[in-house]
């Protein structure tokens, strides 16, 4: 006669533990890689050679920006406007007639580009003539244009 409590043993269930605790793995994972192609927005560029062959020209701007010694403060006002405060040198000097405009981007979330254009508010600071409609990051492309020299940044301000 066999002993009918070895043939009851929880241990009969382990293969079939194992079987369910891949199932959920795979289905996780799956679903991860579907939420993934669905929200993928794209490349960065149009084709990474073509970057990569103007990179040294990309380097000259970026170095003849530094050049310039212009200052650039980004901060957001009570009222959800974006606010850049523009010195010419270390010593606070603000620049002369600067045209300012942007185009503010969220990073995450709901993809939301947002065309800003920029009024002089006194000593040497800026206030967008449009507040950002939603809270939280968002990247300010700046094109600050003083006496024909212009200088293109990326800041990133949070919305409270």
């Amino acid at each position: 006669m066999r002993d009918r409590s070895a043939t009851k043993s929880v241990w009969n269930l382990f293969p079939w533990a194992i079987v369910a605790g891949m199932t959920v793995v795979v289905a996780v994972n799956a679903g991860m890689v579907f939420s993934a192609l669905q929200t993928f927005p794209g490349k960065a560029g149009r084709d990474g050679f073509d970057l990569s062959n103007r990179y040294n020209k990309v380097i000259d701007r970026v170095q003849a920006q530094a050049a310039l010694g212009w200052t650039i403060v980004t901060e957001v006002d009570a009222t959800s406007r974006p606010t850049v405060r523009l010195t010419a040198s270390a010593g606070g000097t603000p620049l002369v007639n600067p045209r300012v405009v942007a185009v503010a981007r969220r990073p995450v979330g709901d993809p939301q580009d947002t065309d800003l254009r920029f009024e002089h508010a006194g000593n040497g600071r800026y206030v967008a003539d449009t507040p950002l409609a939603t809270q939280g990051q968002w990247d300010l492309m700046l094109t600050v244009t003083s006496q024909s020299r212009e200088l293109m940044t990326t800041r990133r301000i949070i919305v409270p």
